[in-house]
């Protein structure tokens, strides 16, 4: 088997809309494509999807984000209501989404100024394997949490000659 790289994300949100519009104004996101509701029966969302009894997917969009992996987004219907909340990123199945930016510090001014959720920052690595990548974490409308990172020139890793990340400047 050869692997090409990471092809898509895939992730949930209660509302597909308002999770895309999100990424459109505050990313430039553009759909690819978009496939409406699903038809499938119980059994194949059980075990296609590993999804339980009476859910549905009521729509998917990918997203595509400057030059990176896309964004599969689903929403489903038939959920119960005791939804559980977001896992926090120190849970396991915690996650986050990270995009890389130009100048972490101007985009920080232009996601406050369109009212994102901002954590503290942005914060500049000065040391260790990380040194000089700038970060930020922020939340989407639904709570999911993402990460703006800049790195204007090689991290401190890099200086040890061994692999180095993939990166959507570069392409390599």
């Amino acid at each position: 088997m050869k692997i090409y790289g990471m092809q898509h994300v895939g992730f949930t949100v209660p509302n597909l809309e308002e999770a895309v519009r999100f990424f459109e104004v505050i990313f430039g996101a553009v759909t690819c494509l978009e496939t409406g509701k699903v038809e499938a029966d119980d059994a194949f969302m059980l075990r296609r999807l590993g999804v339980p009894s009476g859910r549905r997917i009521e729509n998917i969009k990918v997203l595509r984000v400057g030059n990176g992996t896309n964004l599969e987004i689903f929403q489903y219907s038939g959920e119960t209501g005791e939804e559980e909340p977001l896992k926090r990123n120190s849970q396991t199945g915690g996650f986050h989404l990270a995009f890389e930016v130009d100048d972490c510090e101007r985009a920080a001014e232009r996601l406050r100024a369109a009212g994102v959720d901002l954590l503290e920052g942005p914060t500049l690595v000065e040391s260790g394997a990380m040194a000089g990548l700038t970060w930020l974490y922020l939340k989407a409308p639904w709570g999911q949490f993402l990460e703006i990172v800049s790195m204007p020139g090689p991290l401190g890793y890099e200086s040890a000659g061994g692999p180095r990340q993939w990166s959507p400047v570069s392409g390599s």
